[in-house]
């Protein structure tokens, strides 16, 4: 009969439970004859119907004593064993095993020495030791230990009472040398030694170190254990097992799978109340969450784009031929790393909408982050998991908001990022949009690199003198100067006006803006370079309406030049009565550029019996300080052409005034406009109030060149000027001009203030 898990030794008598079909047959046929049976062990104790292949050779013959039947068909065996024996042959297989055995003996010692004699106390000593070491020490046992004075025998009767392996339990079964048998076992013995000495040592530092938490998880431990044999549903195993298999399924890089099923491993070994569970959980959500390798598909159709592009903004040409340049090369090089795009003009020309559009075009998500204010590198690169309350940075919380790994995004404001103690947040910016690093990205809460190349990054800013160096020159900057009269009108029929009748409640037959209209609101009530304030004064206007609507009125309401008055109150600005200042020596029309746009600048110069000083007022900035004294020198150089003496200067005070004081100013296109004020009032001729100027001056009086050009000449148009003196090397940048912008004003092009002294006087 073969038996599990257990090895049969000499004299030793054990019950056992019998159920097998062939071990029932073979008791019963054990004592219907002479109650003998060969106790054999399996190899390998999960088979549960042993074949010949499946037992060991050696084994015990054993006396049945004892059998009861139980009511479940198994038997109750007590037996004792008898004999060593080895099996010969088989002679049966079914119903049950039959087999030829050989008896085995022991080979005879001759005498027992001092050695053998020193190995049998040593057994016993080790024996009784580790017998103390488990809390099992038994004093019967410990006097049939004594009393043994065999050597074979005090090997079976030790390694019957230690827990070994079957294949080792075996192994000191086969020997019949007794000495030899006793050795192995000694050697079992020291083995085992180590082992109880390091467990107990374990059982006592965990004893001595268990507290309540520890208490508290072996009993949970337990009522969970119980729970499952109950059948009742653990919900942690569960969410556990759930994680697991999201892990297994998520497409992610290997080494972001490696590491979550490695945080995941701790987390099962860990107390659910502890507080470092809670952020295992949650950072193994974020690495579920980001999308590692979900991208959507691109729509590469040009055709679709640019009718995208058209119908959600009117003119903004080159823009426009950039996207769909940019779409060309990604359809015909889909691996190309895309440039950063970076939108800057004044406010309200449509920077962030433009990227939405992009989006819409390329059939992409879009997803938008206000880098406005933001001063702390953890914004970027996200908080280390150590700190309470970490979270990963903006751009890992985008890529989780959109659920694709390629979308467009948004980077608003990127020329009011500051810095302070907490980093600095454009240093880290460098990474995320340089397309040589940021393949490789690294989110501080994360800490596994995030591949960002497949993002379209735009940027918007309202100038770039405030960008760093290093950070504008990874981006490709594209200019968004503002809109004609003309291009306002436009926008404002085919968008403003139907956008603001939706959000106010209005339907399109309720209330009807005639073209002069919204002429008039355009030159009359605002005056900005983008169209945010238009938008609002339209709004206004739907708001007047709308309550007329819900007060019972039927309409249609017309808006017309002269019920605008009625609604929004007397015009803000008369560009009419501005240009009609102008009317005595000693003043200059200037254009400046801000960054909301270009601006109007005049200029005043007065002369006065003093000095010889030189007075300036208005708030103005070291570099037109410094144009206002190229100036004055120039005109000094000038006194034969203005027909005055050599001391005049010195009999005199001049002061030079820009208007609108409370304003800073400061820039280095003011300087012709200065010395043309300046030279006025010491001719004492009146300028011309239909040209505008703008040029950096020279001491010889030579005309340097400007820059924004196209934002200076629209705020000229808004003046209602007609003529603009730009230097001679900005000729060049009136391609950039718009054709029915370049129609409406004359632009001269001069090298020196003798040009413009031609031109300036009526």
């Amino acid at each position: 009969m073969a038996v599990r898990d257990v090895v049969v030794f000499n004299y030793m008598i054990l019950p056992l439970f019998v159920g097998r079909p062939s071990s029932v047959g073979a008791v019963n046929e054990a004592m219907n004859r002479d109650k003998l049976i060969m106790l054999v062990a399996q190899k390998d104790a999960a088979v549960d119907e042993p074949e010949i292949k499946d037992i060991y050779r050696v084994g015990m013959v054993c006396m049945v004593m004892r059998t009861l039947k139980l009511p479940d068909g198994r038997l109750k065996v007590l037996v004792q064993a008898v004999n060593k024996a080895r099996i010969v042959d088989f002679a049966q297989e079914t119903p049950f095993l039959l087999a030829d055995v050989e008896v085995l003996h022991d080979q005879e010692i001759p005498e027992i020495d001092v050695e053998v004699e020193a190995l049998m106390r040593n057994v016993r000593e080790q024996t009784e030791k580790i017998l103390a070491l488990k809390g099992i020490m038994s004093s019967d046992l410990m006097v049939i230990l004594n009393n043994v004075e065999e050597p074979g025998r005090l090997a079976d009767l030790v390694v019957s009472n230690l827990q070994l392996k079957v294949a080792e339990s075996q192994s000191v079964l086969e020997i019949l040398d007794p000495l030899a048998r006793l050795r192995k076992v000694a050697d079992f013995l020291q083995k085992e030694m180590e082992v109880s000495t390091v467990q107990a040592r374990i059982q006592s530092e965990a004893k001595e170190e268990m507290g309540r938490s520890q208490r508290e998880y072996y009993l949970r431990e337990q009522l969970q254990a119980l729970k499952k044999e109950l059948g009742d549903i653990d919900e942690r195993s569960q969410e556990l097992d759930e994680l697991r298999d999201k892990f297994n399924k998520t497409r992610m890089p290997p080494e972001v799978k490696k590491e979550g099923l490695k945080q995941l491993k701790r987390l099962e070994m860990m107390h659910p109340d502890a507080s470092e569970a809670a952020i295992i959980r949650t950072y193994l959500d974020w690495l579920l969450d980001v999308p590692w390798r979900k991208a959507s598909k691109d729509r590469l159709d040009l055709k679709v784009a640019r009718q995208v592009l058209d119908e959600d903004h009117y003119g903004l040409e080159k823009v426009k031929e950039r996207i769909l340049e940019y779409l060309a090369v990604r359809k015909l090089n889909k691996s190309s790393k895309g440039p950063i795009l970076c939108f800057v003009g004044p406010p309200g020309v449509g920077k962030t909408s433009l990227g939405q559009s992009i989006a819409r075009a390329l059939g992409r998500k879009f997803h938008r982050i206000s880098l406005g204010g933001m001063r702390d590198e953890a914004e970027i690169r996200g908080h280390r998991r150590t700190y309470i309350g970490a979270m990963p940075g903006r751009i890992i919380q985008g890529l989780k908001t959109v659920e694709v790994n390629n979308p467009v995004f948004m980077m608003d404001e990127i020329d009011k990022v500051g810095s302070d103690y907490r980093g600095d947040p454009s240093s880290a910016l460098l990474e995320v949009l340089d397309p040589a690093q940021n393949t490789s990205f690294s989110d501080h809460y994360l800490n596994l690199p995030c591949d960002l190349s497949n993002v379209m990054f735009i940027t918007t800013a309202n100038l770039t003198d405030t960008i760093p160096a290093p950070l504008l020159d990874r981006m490709e900057v594209i200019r968004l100067a503002g809109y004609t009269q003309e291009e306002k009108v436009e926008i404002a029929k085919r968008y403003l006006v139907p956008r603001q009748i939706k959000e106010n409640g209005l339907k399109s037959g309720q209330i009807h803006f005639e073209d002069g209209a919204i002429v008039r609101l355009i030159t009359h009530y605002t005056r900005e370079a983008g169209l945010r304030n238009l938008e609002r004064e339209i709004g206004a206007l739907c708001r007047k309406v709308a309550r007329k609507v819900a007060e019972g009125g039927k309409g249609p309401y017309k808006i017309t030049g002269r019920t605008m008055e009625k609604y929004l109150g007397p015009p803000k600005h008369l560009p009419e009565a501005e240009n009609e200042q102008i009317d005595q020596p000693g003043m200059a029309t200037g254009l400046a550029w801000t960054e909301v746009g270009g601006e109007i600048l005049y200029v005043e110069v007065s002369i006065m019996k003093g000095r010889g000083n030189l007075t300036l007022t208005g708030q103005l900035g070291e570099v037109m300080k410094e144009s206002a004294q190229a100036a004055l020198s120039f005109c000094r150089s000038r006194l034969k052409d203005l027909k005055l003496k050599e001391s005049y200067f010195d009999g005199v005070d001049i002061h030079v005034h820009v208007p609108a004081g409370a304003i800073p100013k400061d820039g280095p296109s003011a300087g012709v406009t200065m010395a043309t004020a300046l030279y006025s009032a010491l001719h004492k001729k009146v300028v011309r109030s239909d040209v505008a100027m703008t040029g950096e001056i020279t001491l010889r009086g030579r005309v340097l060149p400007i820059g924004g050009l196209k934002e200076k000449a629209l705020a000229a148009l808004r003046a209602g000027i007609t003529t603009v003196i730009i230097p001679e090397h900005n000729k060049k940048d009136l391609e950039e001009i718009p054709k029915d912008l370049r129609s409406k004003i004359t632009f001269v092009p001069v090298r020196s203030m003798d040009d413009i002294l031609k031109i300036i006087f009526r």
